[in-house]
């Protein structure tokens, strides 16, 4: 982190001159657990991931602007649940189909500042449903504009929606590598963004798009296991991370939120994580590890063909998590899906204030007082020339 030096001098009587260095770190940011939203369905006990309340493979969180309700894309019921911010749940609409308002895979969901309508990926429908903000379906957009699934990824279709403040709406085509770029209130697509590859610029599945304060586009770039920031012309500015398990380091990072002051919280989905970079990509702190059995094993994922949508056993201490999924950040609140556990866990973003801790150094003190020892000298053989 780096360090912010402010200078200041002080003479002293004895005529010797003091350097006072006050050295002050950045604030630092955190991340603490403090309630959750929603709970996994209780098979043995004869309920169904269609129960009320219940979570089954959180797709996306958007959290409703004024009432704070939380509405989360339940994938295996293709339904929308909207909980309030006590976490009781409200209501769901949405349903499995094809017809106007219903869903066939369910992804990314997001609000529209300007109107506070809500977005949804429809991943198999290959579109995005609008609804206003009281869950009321208006109309489609996008429609066919998403590729279909590619041969070693889990997923496909939209992947990430975020707006600008001038009525400009983004979305991940997760497929085809690109972000588009679409008029949020016409729906037209106005530009497409990036192409598959490697590169700045290039991306290997976008499965989720945050939005800095000055416009520019966050990107988990999943399966390079990195962040890009880019331009919304698609210029790269920033490229941060890389494939492993340590601080600023990636398992198919999955979705980032951005704050007021730029800084970037990433989803680290298969190690069970959030980790928080600033805007530079400097990491500052992480939280969250993976589930874990009674033998202290680390439960693994869903299963292809497992009769039920979460991971056995389930793990329910705050703080662990079956992979992380979809966020989203408002007030302070980090709002986290865990993926195979069937709830939202909500963590408290803390911020320190640094301290300014002054320091004298001396070394520069005596330099000073040599300097004016000198002076007094060369005045003395000034005075004894005159006599």
């Amino acid at each position: 982190m780096e360090l912010v030096k402010n200078l200041s001098f002080a003479i002293v009587s004895s005529g010797l001159m003091f350097l006072v260095t006050t050295q002050a770190q950045a604030a630092s940011i955190s991340l603490s657990y403090d309630s959750s939203i929603g709970r996994p369905a209780n098979f043995a006990a004869g309920e169904n991931p269609f129960t009320p309340g219940t979570i089954a493979i959180p797709q996306g969180i958007a959290v409703q602007e004024g009432t704070g309700n939380v509405f989360v894309a339940n994938d295996v019921t293709d339904q929308i649940q909207v909980f309030n911010s006590e976490g009781n749940f409200l209501q769901a609409f949405g349903g499995k189909g094809s017809g106007p308002g219903q869903f066939d895979g369910q992804s990314a969901i997001a609000f529209e500042p300007n109107t506070g309508n809500f977005y949804a990926g429809d991943v198999v429908n290959n579109r995005i449903n609008i609804f206003d903000p009281q869950g009321n379906y208006l109309k489609s957009i996008a429609q066919g504009q998403f590729s279909g699934l590619v041969e070693g990824r889990p997923f496909y279709g939209p992947s990430g929606i975020v707006f600008d403040n001038n009525g400009n709406g983004f979305v991940g085509d997760y497929s085809s590598d690109r972000i588009l770029k679409f008029n949020s209130s016409s729906g037209e697509v106005t530009g497409s963004i990036g192409s598959n590859g490697t590169a700045p610029g290039q991306f290997q599945g976008p499965s989720g798009v945050g939005i800095t304060p000055d416009g520019n586009l966050v990107v988990t770039d999943q399966f390079n296991n990195r962040i890009q920031v880019i331009d919304q012309e698609g210029k790269a500015l920033l490229t941060f991370g890389k494939q492993g398990t340590g601080d600023g380091e990636f398992n198919q990072p999955i979705d980032a939120e951005v704050d007021e002051e730029g800084n970037i919280y990433v989803t680290d989905s298969i190690n069970s994580r959030v980790q928080i970079f600033d805007k530079s990509g400097n990491f500052l702190s992480a939280f969250g590890e993976p589930a874990r059995d009674a033998e202290g094993n680390v439960v693994p994922p869903l299963a292809l063909g497992a009769p039920s949508p979460y991971g056995d056993p389930l793990d329910l201490e705050p703080g662990k998590f079956n992979w992380t999924a979809g966020s989203d950040l408002v007030d302070d609140k980090l709002y986290v899906g865990d993926f195979f556990q069937g709830r939202v866990q909500v963590l408290n973003v803390n911020r320190t204030e640094p301290v300014p801790e002054p320091t004298s150094m001396l070394g520069l003190a005596v330099l000073g007082g040599g300097a004016l020892m000198g002076k007094l000298k060369q005045r003395q053989k000034q005075k004894a020339v005159k006599a």
